[in-house]
């Protein structure tokens, strides 16, 4: 048998959740049977999309149950293997993160070839997050020459990657972002112009300074008076790729109402919202663009580490509070 702690959804959060949401539960661990392999985790993600899966609402990932574990990305090693399509110290990644092991069908996980990257990348810029930014920015809201692009929680796992690709491409980038450390941050992988929306009294006023001009393509990561922002910066036929709104996650009662979205009529704006799991299909293209990035020294990470199963709960916490810059991890024992 084989021990193991794992986070479970102990009671559906009303707003932001808190600590006594979630419950840390040993559990003991069989041998796995035939075809199956045990896998203990190493790294695991946490991820702003959670949030909507402890609501009991449908949508398009099912809630979590109360009473069990939760899901989510996971990088883990092999140490028993019952199938001969893995072995002992394989790397795989899988969706069973929020615990430390567990047993699971050999076609349930996928074994991870790192290409000389650090595994936990796979949870970050060379994997969901890093395609979140590459569909969003380039088929979404198809990226041409000329744009200025806007990108809201431009320091966070996807939208570093947005403000870092539309570079590459030869493009203005603005970014906000709240706090002085995040500014530096951006500056660093070479945003234009940084708004720190914290620091800004007029969010709309600081866009329209940045961008005199007018911006072409909106990232939308945050909702609320950004949206207000950037539909009043849009050029006439500016694209917008909607992406995640987490400043809305935690509202109870009416959420933010966007007051001047009449201006995606006279603008002749396309807004569009995205899952990225719905785009698997370029999958390919995307491994190859980002791993010759990457090898190529063309683009930087920064990852937000909390040790321990135990701190889990807090790491997801954090999301909601800005405490993180790029990607939010939690290192597993």
């Amino acid at each position: 048998m084989t021990t193991s702690r794992e986070i479970h959804l102990k009671s559906r959060p009303v707003g932001t959740p808190v600590a006594a949401n979630f419950e840390m539960v040993s559990v003991e661990l069989a041998a796995p049977g035939p075809g199956e392999v045990q896998v203990r985790n190493t790294w695991m993600t946490v991820d702003p999309y959670m949030r909507g899966r402890m609501n009991d609402v449908k949508s398009y990932s099912p809630p979590f149950a109360l009473g069990e574990a939760m899901q989510g990305g996971a990088i883990g090693e092999v140490t028993v293997s019952n199938d001969p399509s893995l072995k002992v110290g394989d790397l795989v990644q899988s969706m069973n993160g929020w615990r430390e092991a567990f047993n699971a069908p050999a076609g349930a996980v996928q074994k991870l070839d790192t290409f000389g990257l650090p595994p936990q990348t796979f949870l970050g810029i060379a994997g969901m997050p890093g395609m979140t930014a590459w569909v969003g920015l380039l088929k979404i809201a198809a990226l041409k020459d000329g744009d200025v692009v806007f990108v809201s929680g431009a320091a966070g796992a996807v939208g570093s990657v947005v403000v870092q690709i539309a570079k590459l491409k030869g493009h203005k980038v603005i970014g906000s972002a709240g706090g002085a450390d995040k500014v530096a941050f951006l500056k660093s992988i070479g945003c234009d112009e940084v708004i720190d929306y914290k620091a800004e009294k007029d969010l709309t006023a600081a866009l329209m300074k940045a961008a005199p001009t007018g911006i072409d393509v909106y990232f939308e990561n945050v909702g609320g008076a950004h949206m207000d922002a950037a539909l009043a910066a849009a050029r006439p036929f500016a694209r917008f790729a909607l992406c995640g709104m987490i400043s809305q996650y935690n509202a109870t009662g009416d959420m933010y109402g966007v007051k001047n979205l009449i201006m995606a009529v006279g603008k002749s704006i396309r807004l569009q919202g995205f899952i990225v799991s719905n785009h698997f299909d370029v999958l390919p293209e995307f491994l190859k663009d980002m791993s010759g990035w990457i090898t190529g020294g063309k683009l930087k990470w920064k990852e937000t580490v909390d040790e321990g199963i135990e701190n889990a709960p807090g790491a997801f916490l954090k999301l909601f509070k800005g405490e993180n810059t790029g990607k939010m991890l939690v290192k597993l024992s």
